[in-house]
């Protein structure tokens, strides 16, 4: 199936919706943004592989009002290639804006799916940007 341009607008805005969820704390929202059984690969920060959005949730809830966590993510360069699952992977630019202002840069990949109530984030691989 071709992806049209409303599938990669819902996925450009799935894509934003990251870090307004959990900038905002709003983590009962999260099957918005990932399928139940997401994997969440952060290996590259230190935190290894997240598996399951309860597990997302408890290891963003820990680490909430840890220094190192972003007070901001933001996420910009949304490149979305067609899949032949019916997929599509999506890599993108993010960039974490720290509590005493100092900002860092990481790489999204992505594999999104449709479901029934519209696409989601089934895997999302987390690499430190210019590595």
């Amino acid at each position: 199936m071709t992806l049209t341009a409303d599938d990669i607008i819902a996925i450009h805005q799935l894509v934003a919706l990251h870090g307004h969820l959990v900038d905002g704390r709003e983590l009962h929202r999260l099957d918005e943004l990932f399928t139940p059984d997401v994997v969440y690969d952060v290996t590259a920060m230190g935190q290894g592989v997240v598996r399951g959005i309860d597990e997302f949730r408890a290891l963003s809830e820990s680490f909430a009002d840890d220094a190192r966590n972003p007070i901001g993510h933001h996420v910009t360069n949304i490149v979305v290639t067609e899949g032949a699952d019916g997929g599509a992977t999506v890599r993108s630019k993010g960039i974490g804006v720290l509590r005493d202002g100092r900002t860092g840069s990481v790489v999204y990949d992505d594999r999104v799916s449709r479901t029934p109530h519209g696409w989601r984030i089934t895997a999302r691989q987390v690499s430190r940007a210019g590595r």
